[in-house]
């Protein structure tokens, strides 16, 4: 099992994983890099247990929750001298769920691509990492609705039953007035 962090400039890069002993003769041939990802984020470790992490990440909508998707996920090899290469796309997010400092975040997220490559007999596969840091950002707000928002609304609605109600008063009246003999 491999855990621990990188300290890495803000520009591209990657990081591999590969079996290697000073102590041990490894054959290249029976090298199997199935591996489970159980976390992998950037940027600062976020405390998903505070209060006020968990506030602001209970506003955000499902669709800009990419923090970790490859938490969790298994990559299995079936054959030897093939492994995976994983191409991440770091995206910085600035969460703004309201107007004072308690209510913004700034978190990264990232998509991931993985794909399998072949190695030749004589060269031990390795798992590959390589992330590349978007000059965009994203920026995700909440904002409120204005109390005019309400009035306007509230009159479309009154206009809009008004409107509906003489309608139908009209039909009524067309269908069961008398006829004049």
């Amino acid at each position: 099992q491999v855990s621990g962090f990188l300290m890495l400039n803000r520009v591209p890069g990657n990081f591999h994983i590969e079996a290697k002993s000073k102590n041990h003769n490894l054959n290249s041939a029976m090298t199997n890099l199935t591996h489970i990802v159980n976390h992998l984020s950037f940027g600062d470790p976020m405390d998903r247990q505070s209060r006020r992490t968990k506030r602001i990440l209970k506003q955000v909508p499902e669709e800009h929750r990419q923090f970790a998707p490859m938490d969790g996920s298994s990559y299995f090899t079936k054959d030897f001298h093939q492994a995976y290469h994983h191409y991440i796309k770091v995206v910085s997010t600035h969460l703004n769920m309201g107007k004072s400092r308690s209510n913004q975040l700034m978190t990264y997220q990232f998509l991931e691509q993985s794909q399998i490559v072949y190695y030749e007999t004589n060269n031990v596969p390795e798992a590959r990492f390589s992330y590349d840091l978007s000059p965009m950002s994203v920026v995700v707000e909440k904002e409120g609705r204005k109390w005019y928002d309400y009035l306007t609304s509230l009159c479309a609605i009154i206009g809009g039953t008004f409107t509906t109600l003489g309608l139908i008063d009209a039909i009524l009246y067309k269908v069961l007035k008398p006829k004049k003999l």
